[in-house]
């Protein structure tokens, strides 16, 4: 039996900023769900039921924080379920909420949620709870001398250089500058990137995502709805998840399962989704991509787990042009991860910033003639994983 068609025909995003001391959790959610549900034209009772794109309650510093989101996004009374799944809670909340039509429980579904990062006090404590309690959480880890380690094996296994971390960064922060929603949006130079502090060898400060503040929202719906009112759509054809262990042990050493390198598990993801969506070669298949790239190395990995280019091709490939706007296959047009970050949405304008692309909305960084596009989102210790194909 076929998978009923779920299309979205709803976005909306807030600018992302440094702070937003002016608005609170359910004002940022709230610039987000106006314009989406502008975009639609539906109001609010024409909604089955809301997921709600939350970070934990530790660092939003308030418990049972959706609470205070119910009638922000008009939820009241109606089916509402938070989602989190740290840095892959945005696309996390895009496929439950596509479960929800496809299941055939609801015909609409609104999708919401905000973060203010740079707000939430010392983030640390929180994230070194992710890892092994017994082996690893004390020395500390964080998510930035993880994946650091992730490059050091990339470099160790592939070649990669500094200068290739440092291109991604320049070629991110340029299809930023034309991103108006952006966080940042200045243009740099390699010898700018390479010039900035080190934090965690080789990451320094320009190869790290900023810490955001914003709102994101979306709307889907089933065919059958979509049809009766005459609604233009995108349509999610292809998703899937994949996690693998949080023992960064298993990733690195002596009879490792899967190289800390490689992005395993988000490979595995991708092939999921491709098989859903029908989709045989990526590399010739797919217009854009959106993958949730947090640090300038990772970038690399995850073009590589998402079939866009062959294991420790990709430095490469961007060396001699590739990926950047008039490219083959472009990848993240509105800036990414690298760019903006407001980690319970982050995931989620990934999905956005496609479906804008293959609709053919997504302005002065339209990527031309794009019909098919993928996203990707990361959480844990880069340790699970979601992926969607999203065609016109």
């Amino acid at each position: 039996m076929s998978t009923p068609r779920v299309g979205i025909i709803g976005i909306g995003q807030s600018a992302f900023r440094a702070k937003r001391d002016d608005a609170s959790y359910p004002d940022l959610v709230r610039e987000a769900v106006v314009p989406a549900m502008a975009d639609c034209g539906l109001g609010f009772d024409q909604i089955d039921a809301v997921v709600y794109s939350l970070s934990p309650d530790s660092m939003v510093g308030i418990g049972n924080a959706e609470r205070l989101g119910v009638d922000a996004v008009g939820a009241r009374n109606k089916r509402f379920l938070r989602i989190n799944t740290g840095g892959a809670t945005g696309i996390s909340s895009v496929a439950a909420a596509y479960y929800h039509i496809a299941s055939g429980v609801c015909d609409t579904v609104l999708t919401a949620g905000a973060d203010k990062v740079g707000e939430c006090g010392d983030s640390q404590t929180v994230l070194n709870k992710i890892w092994d309690p017994t082996y690893e959480r004390q020395l500390p880890l964080g998510t930035i001398n993880m994946l650091a380690m992730s490059a050091v094996r990339y470099m160790h296994k592939y070649g990669m250089t500094q200068e290739d971390m440092a291109r991604v960064t320049v070629k991110n922060r340029y299809h930023a500058s034309l991103n108006p929603n952006a966080h940042l949006r200045r243009e740099t130079t390699i010898e700018e990137v390479l010039a900035s502090r080190m934090i965690s060898w080789p990451v320094k400060l320009m190869d790290c995502c900023p810490q955001s503040s914003g709102g994101g929202a979306m709307v889907l719906a089933s065919e059958r709805f979509i049809r009766e009112h005459k609604l233009d759509a995108v349509w999610i054809t292809g998703l899937g998840h994949c996690s693998e262990t949080y023992y960064l042990g298993d990733r690195m050493g002596r009879g490792y399962m899967a190289d800390h390198a490689d992005a395993f598990a988000l490979g595995q993801s991708f092939k999921r989704s491709y098989k859903m969506a029908g989709i045989t070669d990526p590399a010739k298949q797919v217009h854009v991509a959106e993958l949730y790239a947090p640090f300038s190395n990772t970038e690399f990995h995850s073009i590589e787990a998402a079939g866009l280019a062959g294991l420790g091709r990709s430095p490469a490939m961007l060396r001699e042009g590739q990926f950047t706007l008039g490219a083959t296959t472009p990848v993240n047009m509105s800036g990414g991860t690298l760019c903006t970050n407001a980690i319970a949405v982050t995931a989620m304008i990934r999905v956005a910033e496609v479906a804008l692309q293959v609709w053919g909305r997504a302005g002065a960084h339209q990527v031309k003639g794009a019909r098919v596009g993928i996203a990707s989102g990361n959480g844990g210790d880069h340790q699970f994983f979601g992926t969607m194909v999203l065609e016109a």
